[in-house]
């Protein structure tokens, strides 16, 4: 790990680690503190948000035992330093991702100034209303919220992300397997993959490079194989789920699947917290697979001004007539229309058995879920 990433690191961790339990947004440190903070480039003097809040979803919601979540940033070795471990830059955001030592959470970071606010002003109260009512909710469990409580020089320039989620990690368990199985687990970040990604799309995809273009959207080469009453299950959380995004207007999100071999499960922990069965592991009919699922992602605001933008210049695409007129992108959709082709993707992922015993991906979708996706 290098220089800049420990000391994001070490600023991530004091925070996690300070005695002070709460950060009242309506109150900031002092003048000379916010002076001294003003000039930090990487190591920023983070605080957490609303942090009686984040506590009782962990506690009481979730069930994650304070002191096991405390002891999960610390180190296994004694008198060694403690460290995050660092996992590199896994998404299209630019954001940079460690994991607790002993892997059982994931720490992003939000570059984005928009993320940030939606999240914090806009869904954050729907979210954990959401989550007290709906405990098996498939929506990430976010344990953390960490910020920068006044302005800094590092943010300003970009050196130093001011704004972290901690949250669990679904990959739990992954790495107490030998190292030839660690590389039997399969991960897909699935989005509706009809949308319109100038990436990808435009003047044959040389827009940008391969490696840019394979982290767009991923693509699931096989059918998820469940019971019935597994998928309508399934269904029904994820319309419970989307429908709250529906409602904040997100858009963007995307199903994190995970599939390991179900000869592996005794070798894999239980993920900490209270269990729920797309995050401890349901089997696939066939005995063959482990499957693992949640939502992620659920940032994107179609109020953005970002949104907007890139709305206006998908007009313009079509106005210069640039190969074919393209539709709208995942990020400039309507709230409505991305969560009806949410579903249809899962729709079509699951393949269930007929009355037959033949496979089948033919679902109504389950009253309860309401009566069709147009109306979810």
């Amino acid at each position: 790990m290098g220089r800049r990433q420990r000391l994001i690191s070490t600023s991530i961790l004091r925070a996690i680690f300070q005695t002070k339990k709460s950060s009242d947004p309506a109150t900031g440190p002092g003048l000379l503190a916010r002076i001294f903070a003003f000039f930090s480039v990487f190591s920023l003097a983070l605080s957490r948000y609303r942090a009686d809040l984040f506590e009782y979803l962990r506690n009481k919601i979730w069930e994650i035992e304070e002191e096991e979540y405390t002891e999960s940033f610390r180190s296994p070795s004694k008198g060694k330093r403690t460290d995050l471990i660092s996992v590199g830059d896994l998404g299209y955001s630019g954001s940079t991702f460690f994991t607790s030592p002993n892997s059982k959470f994931l720490i992003k970071s939000l570059p984005r100034a928009f993320e940030q606010s939606f999240f914090r002003q806009r869904l954050l109260d729907t979210y954990a209303e959401h989550m007290e009512t709906n405990p098996s909710s498939l929506l990430v469990r976010i344990t953390d919220l960490l910020h920068t409580p006044s302005t800094t020089l590092g943010a300003l320039m970009g050196t130093a992300p001011d704004h972290h989620i901690v949250m669990e990690n679904i990959l739990f368990g992954k790495s107490s397997c030998s190292k030839d199985d660690q590389d039997a687990w399969q991960t897909y970040d699935l989005k509706p993959n009809d949308y319109f990604y100038p990436e990808r799309d435009i003047a044959g995809g040389r827009l940008a490079p391969d490696s840019v273009k394979e982290r767009l959207i991923d693509e699931f080469p096989d059918k998820v194989r469940v019971t019935i009453d597994e998928k309508e299950e399934l269904v029904a959380q994820i319309a419970k789920d989307t429908r709250i995004l529906k409602d904040a207007n997100a858009v963007d999100y995307s199903f994190f699947l995970v599939r390991y071999p179900a000869s592996l499960a005794s070798a894999v922990p239980v993920t900490p917290g209270k269990g729920s069965p797309w995050r401890t592991g349901v089997t696939s009919r066939d005995g063959q697979w482990i499957y693992r699922a949640i939502l992620l992602d659920f940032f994107w605001s179609k109020d953005a001004l970002q949104a907007h933008a890139m709305t206006g210049l998908v007009a313009s695409y079509n106005f210069l007539k640039w190969g074919k007129d393209h539709g709208p992108m995942s990020i400039t959709t309507t709230s409505d229309e991305y969560q009806q082709r949410f579903l249809r993707m899962i729709e079509d992922l699951i393949e269930i058995p007929d009355s037959t015993g033949q496979p089948s991906g033919e679902l109504r979708t389950p009253a309860d879920s309401t009566a069709s996706l147009v109306e979810v």
